[in-house]
């Protein structure tokens, strides 16, 4: 494993939910943490009592083309390096083939898609540089398979598995791995309204968040390309 003393690690969507729980799994275990969210009140409740030396809070939205370079500017410029990227930042929606407004659609690929690729854009030269970085997106069962109909966010969620891929042969020959995390239902207030299940039975933030530092912990001839996790048996395709 990958010592984590010293090595920076930028999350997005901190504020709640599995960008959270991979903050804090992450900051337990030792690392430096960058968080980014568009609420950074909340982030800096989840953050009260660690170390100001291990820990970065930024405005961050991934709709605006000009955050991620900000973003990974600041994390660099206070860290002097940039060890991981956790994509996690995300928004759904019931947008179907035959119903919806476009402009509903482009948001979700724009929140989903286009703003993984400009953080890994501004990130990845140092990522590079470090010989190990690691790069974790958050994508779905709903990048794997097609269950019930919400298009824009399944297509956001397969474009991420590819971007996924992208980074990891772009990267290879530097050290750089990258992980896809494809997760069912996350207990999370984005997960709840979409089904009768009870958030008890779902995989859990914390358990989701072991397992994105465990890609981040692995060393280079150990790299997932992805993790598939269910709380409930279901078909693979």
């Amino acid at each position: 494993m990958i010592d984590p003393k010293g090595r920076v690690v930028m999350v997005s969507g901190a504020n709640r939910g599995i960008g959270a729980a991979v903050a804090k799994c992450l900051y337990d275990k030792g690392y430096i943490v960058s968080l980014g969210a568009r609420d950074v009140l909340k982030v800096e409740a989840l953050t009260v009592g660690w170390d100001p030396d291990r820990v970065l809070l930024s405005a961050y939205d991934a709709r605006d083309v000009s955050m991620a370079k900000n973003w990974v500017a600041q994390t660099v410029d206070r860290f002097g390096r940039l060890d991981g990227i956790v994509n996690n930042a995300a928004r759904y929606s019931d947008f179907t083939i035959e119903y919806g407004d476009l402009s509903d659609f482009d948001d979700v690929l724009a929140v989903n898609i286009k703003g993984p690729l400009l953080l890994l854009r501004s990130g990845m030269p140092h990522l590079r540089k470090t010989g190990q970085g690691r790069v974790v997106n958050v994508a779905s069962m709903s990048g794997k398979r097609v269950v019930g109909k919400h298009v824009a966010y399944a297509m956001s969620k397969f474009a991420l598995m590819a971007l996924t891929a992208q980074t990891r042969s772009d990267g290879w020959d530097d050290g750089l791995r990258a992980t896809a995390l494809c997760p069912g239902f996350v207990a999370t207030d984005m997960a709840e309204p979409l089904t009768d299940r009870s958030l008890e039975t779902m995989t859990q933030p914390e358990e989701l968040a072991e397992i994105a530092a465990l890609a981040i912990a692995l060393p280079n001839t150990a790299s997932v390309p992805e993790f598939r996790i269910q709380s409930f048996d279901e078909p693979m395709i």
